[in-house]
């Protein structure tokens, strides 16, 4: 019977490694079981306080796995890592009670500890507070010691209840921590997935739309067909229908593409905006003025960023006055921004957000087409960059959109 309850025991506390991996605690570490630096800090600083506070010499942070006791906070002492076996913690920390002793070569549980008989030290006073969290898993300890025999007050007690939640609370943000952390690989692996997915069915579709087009121009050519004639009408129909879903695809593709195998070097903003321009056949109007600078970045990439914003500003031009389109930019050590000012409708305060969004278009009247996936589309080439993409309202009416690019780009 004791060795099945044994057996049971240890399958209970192999389950431990896996709760401690929750908590940003991996028990497979070969030396000591590190938290991230910024909660490695704060323990130290929190058994310090604990050792002044019960007058003791040393103080750690124990957490205890199934087969270790590691030591991630501590003062007075080197941190380093133990077996579970000869831990004075192991033996007392599953029963949720704080233990106080004065002198543990007289307690029953401590007499023949090794850090008690000499064997690795001479502990006598020892005081341990069980590290419970808001599910009731119990990492570790709070624990203070000395070789010398102490009594503690009372008071000291209490406040070392009240430090042993305040390790609780830095524990629980690392949990939180390690969730998000997960949470956001998560997210990114699916988005990746789904753009991946979107890219290949935008792929695979355009090349039966492309020939439907191709044999709708034929038809159209052909001389007898008459351009009044209801046929001419559905090809003209079926021909608009079909260029807008093209254009679609188009932009569902260059969404699906952004982020992967950029490449960034040193391109001229004059250079790529006149060759935007030209494709967009806005070149000799006097619309766009762009004022030189070097920056690094993908050039693909920033073509295709450059050339949805000047869409975008011709598609949302103010019916009130003629369209102008300035780029300018900025550049220092930390990297470039570039800054894509019009003068057109603009965008509401509370619409910026949402429209970065994919597939979200605000819809208003006298608005050209889209796919609401061109500023979606901006904003993952500036994240790819390392950057951000935020929009402000230009002075007198108008969009500026501002987009960075970090030197390590």
């Amino acid at each position: 019977m004791t060795e099945i309850q044994g057996q049971l025991s240890f399958t209970k506390d192999a389950g431990r490694d896996l709760e401690l991996q929750e908590y940003g605690l991996d028990p497979a570490m070969d030396s000591t079981l590190l938290p991230n630096a910024a909660v490695m800090s704060a323990l130290q600083n929190l058994v310090r306080l604990a050792t002044e506070l019960c007058g003791a010499p040393f103080g750690v942070v124990n957490i205890i796995s199934a087969e270790y006791q590691h030591q991630i906070g501590a003062w007075g002492v080197d941190p380093g890592v133990c077996s579970r076996e000869d831990s004075m913690c192991a033996k007392v920390f599953l029963s949720r009670e704080k233990t106080v002793v004065a002198d543990a070569s007289k307690d029953p549980r401590f007499a023949d500890n090794p850090f008690v008989t000499g064997e690795i030290g001479k502990v006598r006073f020892y005081a341990s507070v069980p590290l419970q969290t808001e599910s009731g898993f119990v990492p570790g300890t709070l624990c203070v010691f000395s070789d010398e025999t102490q009594e503690l007050r009372p008071e000291q007690v209490s406040m070392l209840e009240v430090l042993a939640k305040q390790v609780v609370e830095l524990l629980e943000l690392q949990h939180r921590t390690v969730q998000l952390d997960r949470t956001y690989t998560e997210l990114r692996d699916s988005n990746a997935k789904l753009a991946g997915f979107a890219g290949r069915v935008s792929h695979d579709l355009r090349i039966p739309l492309t020939t439907i087009l191709g044999y709708v121009e034929l038809v159209e050519d052909d001389p007898d067909v008459e351009p009044q004639s209801t046929a001419a009408k559905y090809l003209d129909r079926i021909g608009a229908s079909g260029r807008r879903m093209l254009g679609m695809l188009e932009d569902v593709l260059s969404y699906s593409r952004v982020g992967g195998g950029i490449q960034p070097a040193h391109v001229s903003l004059r250079e790529v905006t006149e060759e935007v321009a030209r494709d967009l056949g806005i070149e000799n109007d006097g619309i766009v003025d762009v004022q030189e600078l070097r920056l690094h970045a993908d050039r693909g990439q920033l073509r295709t960023l450059l050339q949805n914003l000047l869409s975008n500003a011709m598609n949302y031009r103010s019916p009130d006055r003629d369209l102008r389109i300035r780029i300018t930019g900025v550049s220092n050590y930390h990297g470039a921004t570039i800054y894509v000012a019009d003068n057109g409708k603009g965008i509401a305060p509370e619409d910026r957000t949402k429209v970065l969004e994919p597939l979200v278009r605000l819809r208003r009247q006298g608005d050209g087409p889209g796919s609401g996936l061109g500023l979606a589309t901006c904003s993952s080439i500036a994240k790819a960059h390392g950057g951000d993409l935020t929009l402000a309202e230009t002075p007198g009416g108008g969009t500026t959109v501002a987009v960075s690019f970090p030197s390590g780009s």
